[in-house]
């Protein structure tokens, strides 16, 4: 009885120690004899990179385990490491990983915290003449580096005070890194299947705020079957250790095949401040389980490469009848347009001379890797009748393809109309309606595809707009999630400032929202009619519907000057074309739910309610408060489809009434004769103060609830389009009043 009492104390014992130890990550016997069992499924399967091996700890006389895999990635306020261990079990046996783990502490003697990967934690059963890869993660403090860390590999032992003896330790060496150098290749493991990746080119371009960078990543499956590649964040890490968002091109649902490979393209912005020397390449994968982004892969990136044969940025001249100017291709944008694509091509034309000139008769086409040609409209998008004496102007060449269609070089051939080819400035190859033989060859423009990256500000930052006439400035304001039960809206407040020195009407112009897999949701731009005054703004309310769930992490708002026919668009002209393509990073949404009704903020407006109290009578239901409600936000906006709604919801779910207001009443005044301007019949608020407004509903059957109440929430929602967005939510008791 004795020698069964111990057994079962000593199994107490072992899984006491057992779980304290390994927490959340204790592991589970594998489900069949597979050396690992399924894991997590293939959707959830993290991957990762090949981190040199560091040192290995003999188990047994057969085992083994190595450590290799080892990253770390800053975070804010803290460090997450990740790094893998390799079984090894060269015996005749099953070796059973789950009588052993592994500790990890810095060499000042801080324990840290290790759990196993989701996808990993079924692994415990190493067959014979077999190995196992096992991947942990751990979180650590900012001021940790990688050469801090000590890995003890323990086995439980119950002989033992803390029931574990350490079997061997691996440090990390003082001279470990995890970067991947410039020219090599790194494998990546993609849902189990090895990916080689290295960065094939970078190139930098440079405007007045940022450099544009542009980086060639090629992965080649040197699998034996396909693979899918995950939806990675894509930075880059400068030599002063700030991380900038890069945006993959043609990632979305990209495979790759056994032993083939795919380039990706990947472009963003680096302020012109930092350094370009000692940049790095980090891939990083986002565990929505986890609610960590873990680190894939580090890369040192290979010198910039000098553009092959690219005209921007350079100076040409040419002559016609009518003197001397010059031409200087700015930039060739590739940006979406439904199920196509527009090529832009800006370009920059001067006079140099002592004398006014008019403007040439221009005219021009793409031509794709030098076989494939493309129609062109020409765009003149500054407000100008000729070009003075040393002066300057834009013009805009727009052609179409199918956004399928993948290319290399982009030339753009400029040409001049003949004197007897008509008058215009042309449009489409050759002019409008001529023959392609009048036309005379001016220039030639060669452009790579890497290089036609959109200028992307970072949040918080302020485009601005120098064409003639049209001096303007965009900044994102906020972004705003409304709630539906089949889908949801994803609205943002883009806020446009006129910085002309007469009012102007706002520019209208071409939306769209770009997901991190590069999917693209057009966003809707309601109209706003008045023209804004010299320094006044407007605030756009740009909105996309999206499914629910939608994954809004690495969105970017995507904006572009409208154009219909060969000109912009005005008034109520339906665009056909965009040029001048700028995106924004957008910033995180603000998801805070007030627990007291004040300084709610709704669209331009602030809320603030007190004194709150509920009656009922015969009639039904009567909602008082003082209120006070100001407008933050001053310029124009259009607020149609959204409004306000105070909402009574039982905690019991005895009772639920709500009242929904126009925000675009708020400031409209009162017209009814002898009242209150503050307070109307029709129970909408108005701008300005207002003590004891009452808002009121007919229920005969209230009156009788009437005791069965205790308390209930007041709730504020901002509404568009009957999807919803909640704003704040006090709890309150039933007839009384608060402060």
């Amino acid at each position: 009885m004795n020698m069964r009492r111990k057994k079962v104390q000593r199994a107490s014992l072992w899984l006491l120690a057992s779980t304290i130890a390994l927490g959340s990550a204790f592991p589970a016997y594998a489900a069949d004899g597979a050396g690992g069992g399924n894991g997590a499924s293939s959707a959830a399967v993290l991957s990762t990179g090949t981190a040199p091996a560091i040192g290995q700890v003999a188990i047994t006389s057969t085992g083994n385990v190595e450590l290799k895999n080892l990253y770390m990635m800053p975070e804010e306020g803290s460090k997450t490491v990740t790094f893998t261990l390799t079984v090894h079990n060269n015996g005749t046996s099953d070796l059973q990983f789950i009588d052993y783990w592994v500790r990890l502490r810095t060499k000042s003697g801080n324990q840290i915290t290790v759990k196993v990967l989701p996808q990993d934690k079924e692994k415990n059963r190493i067959t014979p003449k077999s190995s196992q890869d096992i991947g942990f993660y751990a979180s650590v403090n900012e001021s940790t580096e990688l050469n801090d860390l000590i890995f003890d590999i323990i086995k439980w032992d119950f002989s033992q005070a803390n029931f574990e003896r350490t079997v061997g330790s691996i440090p990390v060496p003082e001279a470990y890194s995890i970067i991947t150098e410039a020219g090599s290749a790194q494998t990546i493991s993609m849902n189990g299947n090895p990916v080689s990746t290295s960065v094939e080119k970078v190139y930098v371009g440079k405007n007045e705020k940022n450099y544009t960078p542009t980086i060639k990543l090629n992965m080649k499956n040197t699998g034996s079957r396909s693979v899918a590649v995950p939806t990675y964040q894509y930075m880059i890490r400068t030599a002063e250790g700030y991380m900038y968002p890069l945006n993959p091109k043609g990632t979305k649902e990209l495979t790759i095949n056994p032993q083939t490979d795919k380039n990706i393209e990947l472009t963003g912005s680096v302020p012109i401040s930092l350094k370009v020397e000692g940049w790095q390449l980090v891939i990083v994968q986002n565990s929505t389980e986890l609610k960590l982004n873990l680190p894939v892969a580090f890369f040192s990136l290979p010198p910039v490469s000098e553009p092959d044969s690219v005209g921007t940025g350079q100076t040409y001249d040419f002559t016609n009848k009518d003197g001397s100017y010059t031409a200087e291709l700015n930039s060739v944008q590739r940006t979406p347009w439904e199920d196509q694509d527009i090529l832009a091509a800006t370009l920059t034309l001067g006079n140099k001379g002592t004398e006014s000139l008019p403007l040439p008769n221009l005219t021009g086409y793409f031509m794709l890797d030098n076989n494939i040609k493309v129609e062109a409209k020409l765009i003149r998008t500054d407000k100008v009748i000729g070009l003075a004496a040393g002066g300057k102007l834009q013009y805009q060449f727009v052609g179409k393809v199918p956004y399928t269609y993948e290319f290399a070089k982009a030339k753009l051939v400029l040409q001049e109309k003949a004197a007897d080819s008509g008058s215009g400035t042309g449009s489409g190859t050759g002019g409008s309606g001529t023959d392609a033989g009048t036309n005379e060859d001016l220039l030639e423009f060669v452009h790579s595809s890497e290089l036609m990256s959109i200028p992307l500000n970072n949040v918080g930052e302020t485009y601005k707009v120098t064409s003639v006439g049209r001096s303007a400035s965009y900044k994102v304001r906020n972004v705003t999630t409304y709630t539906g039960d089949t889908s949801d809206t994803i609205a943002v407040q883009l806020e446009a400032v006129n910085a002309e020195k007469r009012s102007n009407a706002v520019p209208k112009l071409v939306t769209y929202f770009k997901a991190a897999d590069g999917s693209v949701l057009p966003a809707a731009n309601p109209e706003i009619k008045n023209r804004i005054i010299p320094g006044g703004s407007a605030l756009l309310f740009l909105t996309t519907q999206v499914p629910k769930g939608f994954d809004a992490d690495g969105l970017q708002l995507l904006i572009g000057d409208a154009i219909t026919q060969d000109k912009l668009s005005e008034g109520k002209d339906a665009p056909d074309a965009y040029v001048n393509a700028v995106s924004f990073w957008l910033p995180d949404e603000n998801k805070e739910v007030k627990t007291k009704a004040k300084d709610i903020e709704v669209g331009p407006y602030k809320l603030s309610m007190s004194k709150i109290h509920t009656r009922g009578d015969e009639t039904g239901i009567q909602l008082y408060f003082d209120y006070e409600l100001t407008k933050t936000l001053t310029g124009e906006t259009n607020l149609e489809g959204r409004k306000l709604s105070i909402a009574i919801e039982d905690r019991e779910d005895k009772a639920k009434f709500s009242w929904d207001m126009d925000l675009a009443k708020f400031e409209e005044q009162n017209t009814e004769n002898g009242t209150d301007p503050l307070q109307n019949t029709e129970g909408q608020l108005k701008l300005g103060k207002k003590e004891k407004f009452k808002l009121s509903k007919n229920n005969r059957e209230f009156i009788f609830m009437v005791s069965y109440l205790k308390d209930y929430d007041l709730k504020v929602y901002e509404i568009f389009n009957g999807q919803k967005k909640l704003l704040a939510s006090q709890k309150i008791t039933w007839f009384e009043t608060t402060d």
